[in-house]
C-alpha cells in the first residue's frame, strides 16, 4: 500500500498512527502456532488475534535465516509483547526472536546446563517484557533442584541469569494479580507452585504453595503440567497456567478410542494457597463436542480473563477451540476462530497465548 497510494503512505507512516495503533493492539490477545513438515523442515509461524477473521502468516523462518544453523530443530517454548522464545533440539539452547526489529539472539546456557525441548514445562515459565525498555525482557522459569525449588531468571539488557532458592513456606503475603505463578510439580492430592512477586524478583525470594483438591469432587484423576495430553485411558485432562487449571472432563464414545468433552471446569488457588477452588463450570454451548483422539492444550490469565486453547486431534484432522472466562462477569465465551487448514499435513511444534504485540510500519 505505500508503493501505491501516497495519502495511504503519509497516514500510515504518521507517529501519532502508529501510536494509536499500537495503543489498541496492546489488549489484543494472540495465539500463535509453530508448525513444521518434516523434522529439518523450516518451520512456519501463524498467529490469530481475538479482534482478526483470519490467520496471519508471520516470517520467522525470514527472520532466523543466517541465525540458525541449517535444520536446526526448533519448538515454540513461549510468546509475550514483541519476543517468542524458541527451544533448539539441536544445541540443546533457546533462541529469543524480536518480531518488531527482526532480530535474533542466542541465550546464554542457563545454569542448569543444556535443555532440550523436553526438558521444559511451559506452565513452569514466564516471558516478561520490559515494560520501561522494549527492546527488553526477563525470562523466569522454576525447577527443582535436588529437591529444592529454585527460581531461574535472565536478563536480556545484562545476558546474565540469576538464580534464587525459594522459601520453603506457604506464607501468602501479597496481592495475587502481582505475582508470577510458575508450576513445579503437580500430583492428584496436591500442586507444588512458586509464587514470584513481579516487582521485586531480585529482592524477594519465592515462596511455595502447596494447594490441594478435593479429591471427593476429584478421584483418582490424573494430573499434567502445563502444556498437556491425555492418554487414551485417562478421562481427565488437567491444564495449568498462572494461578489457574482447567479440569476436562472427557467421555468415551462407544468401544472406540475416540473421546469428546463432557465439562470444563476452572479452578483457582485459594486466597491462602492452601487449596484449589472450583471458580466456574462452562455451560453446554461452549463445549464441543466433536470426538477428538488427542487433546492438548494452554492457559493464560489476563486482565481479569481466562483464556483457554485447546488442539483436537481426530483422525488426523486437527482443530483449535479458543475459550475465554471473564471472572467479573462470570461469563463464558467461545472465540470464533477459522479453519487452521496450514495444520494438515504438518507436525505441531509449539503453541502459545501472547499479548502486547506493537507493529513498526
Amino acid at each position: 500500500m505505500k508503493l501505491l497510494n501516497k495519502y495511504v503512505l503519509t497516514t500510515i507512516s504518521d507517529r501519532s498512527f502508529i501510536r494509536q495503533l499500537n495503543d489498541g493492539s496492546q489488549r489484543d490477545t494472540w495465539i500463535f502456532v509453530y508448525t513444521r513438515r518434516w523434522r529439518r523442515d523450516n518451520g512456519v509461524l501463524h498467529g490469530f488475534s481475538d479482534r482478526s477473521v483470519r490467520w496471519f502468516r508471520i516470517p520467522v523462518a525470514e527472520i532466523l535465516t543466517g541465525e540458525t544453523f541449517p535444520g536446526e530443530d526448533l519448538y515454540l517454548l513461549t510468546a509475550s509483547g514483541n519476543f517468542l522464545l524458541f527451544a533448539s533440539n539441536t544445541h540443546s539452547g533457546i533462541i529469543a526472536v524480536d518480531l518488531v526489529d527482526k532480530s535474533v539472539r542466542r541465550i546464554s546456557s542457563c545454569p542448569l546446563g543444556p535443555r532440550g525441548t523436553s526438558s521444559w514445562r511451559r506452565s513452569g515459565m514466564k516471558l516478561v517484557p520490559d515494560p520501561s525498555n522494549p527492546g527488553h525482557f526477563r525470562f523466569v522459569f522454576a525447577e527443582l533442584v535436588n529437591n529444592r525449588p529454585v527460581l531461574f531468571t535472565y536478563h536480556s539488557d545484562t545476558t546474565t541469569w540469576h538464580t534464587k532458592e525459594a522459601d520453603n513456606t506457604s506464607n501468602w503475603d501479597f496481592m495475587k494479580n502481582s505475582n508470577v505463578f510458575l508450576s513445579l510439580s503437580n500430583r492428584p492430592h496436591e500442586s507444588l507452585v512458586m509464587s514470584v512477586d513481579d516487582g521485586s524478583v531480585i529482592n524477594r525470594s519465592p515462596a511455595i504453595l502447596r494447594p490441594r483438591i478435593n479429591q471427593d469432587a476429584i478421584r483418582e484423576c490424573p494430573s499434567s503440567v502445563g502444556f498437556s495430553r491425555n492418554d487414551l485411558e485417562s478421562q481427565f485432562l488437567h491444564i495449568h497456567g498462572d494461578e489457574y487449571k482447567v479440569i476436562i472432563r472427557l467421555d468415551t464414545i462407544g468401544l472406540s478410542k475416540m473421546k469428546k468433552m463432557k465439562n470444563l471446569e476452572v479452578w483457582e488457588i485459594s486466597s491462602n494457597g492452601e487449596k484449589w477452588e472450583l471458580v466456574s463450570r462452562a455451560p453446554s454451548h461452549v463445549i464441543s463436542n466433536k470426538p477428538c483422539g488427542v487433546m492438548m492444550g494452554c492457559l493464560e490469565r489476563r486482565l481479569g480473563v481466562i483464556r483457554v486453547a485447546l488442539m483436537t486431534n481426530h483422525e488426523g484432522l486437527w482443530n483449535i477451540i479458543w475459550l475465554d472466562y471473564d471472572k467479573e462477569r462470570d461469563k463464558w465465551e467461545w472465540v470464533p476462530m477459522p479453519h487452521c487448514r496450514f495444520l494438515q499435513g504438518s507436525n505441531m511444534a509449539g503453541i502459545s497465548f501472547s499479548s502486547g504485540l506493537t507493529i513498526s510500519l
